[in-house]
C-alpha cells in the first residue's frame, strides 16, 4: 500500500470505517480518521479505544506489511 492510499482513505468524507489487514494475518480497525496517523513507512493505528474516545495504545503498522484494505460493514439508524 502507499501512503496516498492511506491519505486518501483518512480524508475521504465521508469517512468510510476500514480494517488494515497485514502479511502477519494480524488485522486492525480504524473506525474514525483520527484513529489513524500515515508517515512515510508506516500506519499507527489506534487500539483498545477508551469510552472517552481515546486509544489507550497504537500499533505501528508497515505499509510494506500491508496486504488488504477491507471496509467495515457501518450500522445502520
Amino acid at each position: 500500500m502507499t501512503v496516498q492510499t492511506f491519505r486518501d482513505l483518512l480524508t475521504d468524507r465521508p469517512f468510510q470505517p476500514f480494517r488494515v489487514v497485514m502479511s502477519s494475518g494480524q488485522s486492525y480497525e480504524v473506525r474514525h480518521p483520527e484513529m489513524a496517523f500515515v508517515t512515510k513507512t508506516d500506519l499507527l493505528v489506534g487500539i483498545d479505544v477508551e469510552d472517552d474516545g481515546v486509544p489507550a495504545r497504537f500499533k505501528i503498522c508497515s505499509l510494506l506489511h500491508v496486504t488488504a484494505v477491507e471496509p467495515l460493514e457501518t450500522a445502520s439508524k
